[in-house]
Protein backbone atom coordinates (compact mmCIF):
# COMPACT_ATOMS: atom_id res chain seq x y z
CA UNK A 1 0.00 0.00 0.00
CA UNK A 2 1.33 3.40 -0.93
CA UNK A 3 2.08 5.85 1.84
CA UNK A 4 1.65 9.56 1.25
CA UNK A 5 4.73 11.67 0.80
CA UNK A 6 5.26 14.08 3.70
CA UNK A 7 3.61 17.48 3.20
CA UNK A 8 5.65 20.07 1.39
CA UNK A 9 6.50 22.97 3.68
CA UNK A 10 4.90 26.11 2.32
CA UNK A 11 6.91 29.05 3.68
CA UNK A 12 5.26 32.38 4.28
CA UNK A 13 5.73 34.84 1.43
CA UNK A 14 8.18 36.88 3.52
CA UNK A 15 10.41 33.82 3.93
CA UNK A 16 10.72 33.35 0.16
CA UNK A 17 11.92 36.82 -0.74
CA UNK A 18 9.92 39.64 -2.27
CA UNK A 19 7.52 38.51 -4.98
CA UNK A 20 8.66 34.88 -4.84
CA UNK A 21 6.09 32.86 -2.86
CA UNK A 22 6.28 29.10 -3.29
CA UNK A 23 2.59 29.16 -4.16
CA UNK A 24 0.58 32.30 -4.79
CA UNK A 25 -2.65 30.31 -4.65
CA UNK A 26 -1.83 28.82 -1.23
CA UNK A 27 -0.55 32.13 0.11
CA UNK A 28 -3.89 33.71 -0.85
CA UNK A 29 -6.10 31.21 1.02
CA UNK A 30 -8.70 33.14 3.03
CA UNK A 31 -8.33 31.29 6.36
CA UNK A 32 -11.79 29.68 6.25
CA UNK A 33 -13.47 26.68 4.67
CA UNK A 34 -13.94 26.90 0.92
CA UNK A 35 -17.08 25.99 -0.99
CA UNK A 36 -16.89 23.64 -4.01
CA UNK A 37 -16.60 26.49 -6.53
CA UNK A 38 -13.76 28.08 -4.57
CA UNK A 39 -12.01 24.71 -4.37
CA UNK A 40 -12.25 24.42 -8.15
CA UNK A 41 -10.71 27.87 -8.56
CA UNK A 42 -7.91 26.80 -6.20
CA UNK A 43 -7.03 23.58 -8.08
CA UNK A 44 -7.19 25.46 -11.39
CA UNK A 45 -4.63 27.97 -10.07
CA UNK A 46 -2.43 25.26 -8.52
CA UNK A 47 -2.43 23.30 -11.79
CA UNK A 48 -0.43 26.15 -13.29
CA UNK A 49 2.06 26.28 -10.41
CA UNK A 50 4.16 23.36 -11.63
CA UNK A 51 7.14 24.23 -9.41
CA UNK A 52 4.99 23.25 -6.41
CA UNK A 53 4.04 19.75 -7.54
CA UNK A 54 6.19 18.63 -10.49
CA UNK A 55 9.17 17.45 -8.35
CA UNK A 56 6.78 15.01 -6.61
CA UNK A 57 5.49 13.27 -9.77
CA UNK A 58 5.97 9.47 -9.92
CA UNK A 59 4.02 6.63 -11.55
CA UNK A 60 3.41 3.01 -10.55
CA UNK A 61 1.04 0.32 -11.80
CA UNK A 62 1.09 -1.36 -8.38
CA UNK A 63 -0.02 1.61 -6.30
CA UNK A 64 -1.25 5.11 -6.97
CA UNK A 65 1.30 7.75 -6.02
CA UNK A 66 -0.03 10.63 -3.94
CA UNK A 67 1.64 13.50 -2.10
CA UNK A 68 0.27 16.12 0.28
CA UNK A 69 0.91 19.63 -1.04
CA UNK A 70 -0.78 21.59 1.75
CA UNK A 71 -2.88 20.98 4.83
CA UNK A 72 -4.25 23.47 7.33
CA UNK A 73 -7.39 23.59 9.45
CA UNK A 74 -9.52 24.64 6.45
CA UNK A 75 -8.09 23.12 3.25
CA UNK A 76 -6.26 19.95 2.19
CA UNK A 77 -4.42 19.76 -1.19
CA UNK A 78 -2.97 16.64 -2.84
CA UNK A 79 -1.06 15.67 -5.96
CA UNK A 80 -2.09 12.30 -7.43
CA UNK A 81 -0.36 10.38 -10.23
CA UNK A 82 -2.19 7.72 -12.24
CA UNK A 83 -1.73 4.88 -14.70
CA UNK A 84 -4.54 2.89 -16.33
CA UNK A 85 -4.21 0.28 -13.56
CA UNK A 86 -4.86 2.79 -10.76
CA UNK A 87 -8.41 2.75 -9.42
CA UNK A 88 -9.84 4.37 -6.28
CA UNK A 89 -12.85 2.10 -6.06
CA UNK A 90 -16.20 3.65 -5.14
CA UNK A 91 -15.82 6.24 -2.39
CA UNK A 92 -17.08 9.44 -0.80
CA UNK A 93 -15.19 12.19 1.03
CA UNK A 94 -17.23 12.06 4.25
CA UNK A 95 -17.77 15.69 5.37
CA UNK A 96 -15.50 17.31 2.76
CA UNK A 97 -16.37 19.04 -0.49
CA UNK A 98 -13.72 18.75 -3.18
CA UNK A 99 -12.34 19.67 -6.57
CA UNK A 100 -10.00 17.99 -9.06
CA UNK A 101 -7.89 19.53 -11.84
CA UNK A 102 -6.25 17.19 -14.36
CA UNK A 103 -2.91 18.68 -15.40
CA UNK A 104 -1.62 15.86 -17.62
CA UNK A 105 -3.19 12.84 -19.31
CA UNK A 106 -6.77 11.94 -18.43
CA UNK A 107 -8.90 10.37 -15.70
CA UNK A 108 -12.25 8.62 -15.84
CA UNK A 109 -14.75 9.75 -13.22
CA UNK A 110 -17.57 7.25 -12.72
CA UNK A 111 -20.80 8.05 -10.89
CA UNK A 112 -23.00 5.10 -9.85
CA UNK A 113 -26.50 4.61 -11.16
CA UNK A 114 -28.68 2.04 -9.45
CA UNK A 115 -30.41 -0.07 -12.09
CA UNK A 116 -28.50 1.36 -15.03
CA UNK A 117 -25.10 1.96 -16.54
CA UNK A 118 -22.83 4.16 -14.52
CA UNK A 119 -22.11 7.64 -15.80
CA UNK A 120 -18.50 7.75 -17.01
CA UNK A 121 -16.83 11.05 -17.84
CA UNK A 122 -13.34 11.39 -19.28
CA UNK A 123 -11.64 14.33 -17.58
CA UNK A 124 -8.72 15.44 -19.76
CA UNK A 125 -5.74 17.69 -19.06
CA UNK A 126 -6.81 21.30 -18.64
CA UNK A 127 -10.20 20.28 -17.22
CA UNK A 128 -11.46 20.44 -13.65
CA UNK A 129 -14.61 19.58 -11.71
CA UNK A 130 -15.95 20.10 -8.19
CA UNK A 131 -18.40 18.36 -5.87
CA UNK A 132 -20.15 18.62 -2.53
CA UNK A 133 -19.80 16.32 0.46
CA UNK A 134 -22.68 14.19 -0.82
CA UNK A 135 -20.70 13.02 -3.89
CA UNK A 136 -20.00 9.32 -4.46
CA UNK A 137 -17.63 8.43 -7.30
CA UNK A 138 -14.75 6.35 -8.57
CA UNK A 139 -11.63 7.61 -10.34
CA UNK A 140 -9.39 5.58 -12.64
CA UNK A 141 -6.48 6.49 -14.85
CA UNK A 142 -7.46 6.81 -18.52
CA UNK A 143 -3.81 7.22 -19.55
CA UNK A 144 -0.54 5.91 -18.11
CA UNK A 145 0.72 9.40 -17.29
CA UNK A 146 -2.20 11.23 -15.66
CA UNK A 147 -1.49 13.87 -13.02
CA UNK A 148 -4.19 15.61 -10.98
CA UNK A 149 -4.38 18.17 -8.19
CA UNK A 150 -7.14 17.67 -5.58
CA UNK A 151 -8.39 20.05 -2.88
CA UNK A 152 -10.83 19.37 -0.04
CA UNK A 153 -12.54 21.55 2.53
CA UNK A 154 -12.84 20.90 5.36
CA UNK A 155 -9.62 18.86 5.15
CA UNK A 156 -10.04 15.13 4.62
CA UNK A 157 -10.08 13.12 7.79
CA UNK A 158 -12.15 10.06 6.87
CA UNK A 159 -13.40 8.68 3.56
CA UNK A 160 -16.13 6.17 2.85
CA UNK A 161 -15.17 3.18 0.72
CA UNK A 162 -17.96 1.08 -0.80
CA UNK A 163 -18.35 -2.60 -1.58
CA UNK A 164 -21.30 -4.58 -2.95
CA UNK A 165 -21.49 -7.99 -1.24
CA UNK A 166 -22.39 -11.20 -3.05
CA UNK A 167 -25.92 -10.97 -1.61
CA UNK A 168 -26.42 -7.48 -3.05
CA UNK A 169 -25.86 -5.45 0.12
CA UNK A 170 -24.00 -2.17 -0.32
CA UNK A 171 -21.56 -1.62 2.54
CA UNK A 172 -19.60 1.49 3.49
CA UNK A 173 -16.28 1.25 5.33
CA UNK A 174 -14.74 4.34 6.90
CA UNK A 175 -11.01 4.71 6.21
CA UNK A 176 -8.33 7.27 7.05
CA UNK A 177 -7.48 10.00 4.53
CA UNK A 178 -3.88 8.67 4.54
CA UNK A 179 -4.90 5.21 3.28
CA UNK A 180 -4.80 4.46 -0.43
CA UNK A 181 -8.23 4.13 -1.99
CA UNK A 182 -8.66 1.02 -4.14
CA UNK A 183 -11.50 -1.38 -4.97
CA UNK A 184 -12.45 -3.50 -1.96
CA UNK A 185 -13.94 -6.95 -1.55
CA UNK A 186 -15.01 -8.98 -4.51
CA UNK A 187 -16.98 -6.33 -6.35
CA UNK A 188 -15.37 -3.77 -8.59
CA UNK A 189 -18.51 -2.27 -10.15
CA UNK A 190 -21.59 -1.33 -8.15
CA UNK A 191 -24.54 -2.33 -10.26
CA UNK A 192 -28.00 -3.20 -9.10
CA UNK A 193 -30.83 -4.05 -11.48
CA UNK A 194 -34.53 -3.61 -10.74
CA UNK A 195 -36.62 -6.78 -10.95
Amino acid sequence: MSRPVAPVAVPHQADRGPGRPLSRALAALPGRQLDPGELRELVDRLAGETALWHPLVAFSDQERHFASLHRDEFVDVWLLCWTRRNDTGWHDHDLSAGAVAVVQGALIESNPRIGGHHLETVVSAGTSFHFGNDHLHRLTGATDDAISVHAYSPPLWRLGQYDLSADGILRRTSISYADELRPVGTSAPISVSHR
